[in-house]
């Protein structure tokens, strides 16, 4: 399955980071799913759940209050000043 390069950053440093298959937020204008070759782009994100699934077919979730998403040449970046992965 192809995959990207995503990285979950915070004011602390890098949250998360390392190749997803699927990323799936809310956006300004709705809900957003992620995948490799996406169409670049550039959107704020809302206080949402997240989910990435990996390559190994196992899944994250997270939540978090705000940020900016970026997607570009098969690299994502989710800035955001609070992110919580779930254990």
């Amino acid at each position: 399955m192809n995959s990207f390069k995503l990285t979950v950053s915070s004011p602390n440093g890098n949250v998360w980071e390392g190749d997803a298959v699927f990323l799936s937020l809310r956006g300004i204008c709705g809900d957003l799913a992620i995948m490799a070759n996406h169409t670049p782009f550039i959107t704020p994100v809302k206080p949402c759940n997240v989910k990435i699934e990996l390559q190994d077919e196992s899944e994250l979730h997270g939540s978090l209050k705000d940020g900016l998403l970026t997607v570009a040449d098969n690299c994502v970046t989710l800035l955001t000043g609070s992110f919580e992965l779930e254990k």
